[in-house]
């Protein structure tokens, strides 16, 4: 065995599997971005109910309204909130268990002033593991505090105005409390001190709110302030009308009903976009599904599911190559190189404005695909030329309609890997960080940078290397069907996300089942490219609307 091939499979690929492994597991504590997308939809379906049509007597327009917000908002906004709370909550307990035990180890008393005296060692491991449990439970305090004010509100909104003042005063009893003995534990000063102002700025939200639903009430001089600083959307406009029925200013509650009345309209119009094409999609899919199904039971290996379903690429290389690329190009370029040489660029740290942030991603990733596309080049090219089918591009060919195919049956087998997936997992998991990103940037230009890296760049780098190159060379060690599910497993994994793995394999299956029958690598790059443009309209659609 040659010293490259020592190197390659007992050096560097241990440390790719140690630190993906080590990668997807850290995110087992971060809370999955699909509760935070459910709350949206939520707060956007709250905004819609307050809409009334010019002619508010109309049955058809009623009937909308019904078939849009369900014939409880509230009462539904209330149960989803209440599920939220609970699974944040269950969190929360579990990543406090884990620090008081890592803090326990701490306790244990040691010899005085040793002899002879040696350098003091840190436990980095645990130390970094400290701090991102602690990391991890001041966002989701955060979140539960957040949670508490939405909750109090829809509860009084209800009517049920003793039960909203009593979930306030226990925010607040429970902020004094964390305040007082959780500042201390944590690791750095600018943690405590930003817990500090946030638990400061919450429980003055708390108060004001109380005031506001007291009998009697008591207004507090800063209460609009408070509510426009800590409270957004429906939230914010309903805690507003109250405030200004109160002082009597007629001007302002008009003022603030009309605000509510259009974000009311454009929500109604945002759920019924989201709610109606994903739909529509999905139905295509499922009736797809079924026809393709029901075709491949009747004709066989003749029909157009089974179509080169069992032909296999010729693969000039080994599994060396396959590791080079992938552990060398994919992993190292990506977590070591590309950072690394990212450190250099004069960006100020943490980067702040969302447009740099949008610049900064799209940067990383192009460097990224540059050096994974370039190690994969120089790594296959003493085979050139290439066998007949790889890496086939072309246009004369029914690559549109397999990938439109690809995208409507894709849809409804990823919803419902995703909703078991989101029970299996029960908020936590972690996901992709630019969702977030793109989730709260109303910046257009920042949005457009996003759509760049996410439907233009990625679907091209990730086919070429997932579908082009990575599906067919494990053709040669197993059979079709192997080969795309190997493949959809990996491509799911390089994500590093745990919550993600799974709906990422169903749809890195059917981008390989896509693949495969058609043999033209654009019909995934433009299944993976609908993928992504649906997810981003949807994002900053329930993003403008919060």
């Amino acid at each position: 065995m040659t010293l490259k091939r020592i190197f390659l499979f007992f050096i560097l690929t241990p440390i790719a599997v140690l630190f993906a492994a080590s990668s997807l597991f850290g995110t087992l504590q971060e809370p999955q971005f699909q509760t935070r997308l459910e709350l949206y939809q939520t707060n956007i379906a709250l905004q819609a109910q307050a809409w009334q049509a010019a002619d508010s007597q109309d049955d058809s327009s009623q009937a909308i309204r019904e078939a849009i917000l369900g014939d409880q908002p509230l009462e539904s906004a209330t149960e989803k909130y209440r599920e939220t709370r609970q699974s944040v909550q269950t969190n929360l307990v579990k990543v406090q268990s884990q620090l008081a035990q890592l803090r326990s180890t701490d306790a244990i008393p040691t010899p005085p002033k040793p002899l002879p005296e040696v350098p003091p060692t840190i436990d980095t491991s645990r130390s970094d593991k400290v701090k991102q449990l602690e990391q991890s439970q001041q966002k989701m305090q955060k979140f539960l505090a957040e949670l508490d004010l939405q909750l109090g509100i829809l509860q009084a909104k209800q009517g049920k105005t003793d039960t909203a003042l009593k979930t306030w005063s226990e925010l607040q009893q429970r902020l004094e409390t964390e305040s007082s003995t959780q500042n201390s534990a944590l690791s750095t000063q600018n943690s405590a001190l930003s817990t500090q102002h946030s638990a400061l700025s919450t429980k003055e939200t708390a108060a004001v709110l109380i005031g506001l639903w007291s009998d009697p009430p008591r207004l507090l001089p800063d209460a609009q302030q408070q509510i426009q600083n800590n409270l957004t959307g429906w939230f914010s406009s309903t805690a507003l009308v109250q405030l200004y029925q109160l002082q009597q200013r007629q001007a302002a509650l008009l003022e603030v009903q009309a605000v509510q009345q259009d974000a009311a309209t454009q929500a109604v119009f945002k759920l019924a976009f989201i709610g109606t094409v994903p739909a529509l999609t999905a139905l295509v899919g499922v009736i797809l599904l079924i026809s393709l199904t029901a075709q491949r039971l009747i004709k066989g290996k003749e029909a157009l599911l089974a179509q080169n379903g069992d032909l296999p690429w010729t693969t000039p290389w080994d599994g060396e190559t396959i590791l080079q690329v992938f552990v060398v190009g994919f992993f190292f370029m990506g977590q070591v190189f590309v950072p690394a040489l990212l450190l250099t660029l004069p960006i100020p740290r943490p980067v702040g404005d969302v447009r740099l942030q949008a610049v900064y991603v799209l940067i990383s990733y192009l460097l990224v695909a540059v050096g994974a596309l370039l190690v994969m080049y120089f790594s296959i090219k003493r085979f050139f030329p290439l066998p007949r089918l790889w890496f086939k591009l072309q246009l004369r060919d029914n690559w549109f309609l397999w990938g439109l195919g690809g995208y409507c049956a894709a849809l409804p087998i990823v919803v419902i890997v995703s909703l078991i997936n989101q029970q299996l997992w029960q908020g936590q998991g972690g996901s992709n960080p630019l969702l977030q990103l793109a989730l709260e940037s109303q910046d257009f230009v920042a949005l457009g940078i996003f759509y760049v890296t996410a439907a233009i760049a990625a679907p091209l780098f990730e086919e070429v290397l997932f579908r082009g190159f990575l599906l067919p060379s494990l053709t040669k060690y197993l059979p079709v069907w192997g080969s795309i599910l190997a493949s959809g497993l990996l491509f799911a994994i390089a994500h590093l996300s745990l919550s993600e793995v799974l709906p990422l394999t169903a749809l890195g299956i059917v981008l390989g089942v896509v693949y495969t029958r058609s043999r033209n690598l654009l019909a995934p790059i433009l299944l993976h490219s609908l993928w992504n443009s649906g997810t981003l309209i949807s994002l900053f659609l329930l993003g403008s609307g919060n």
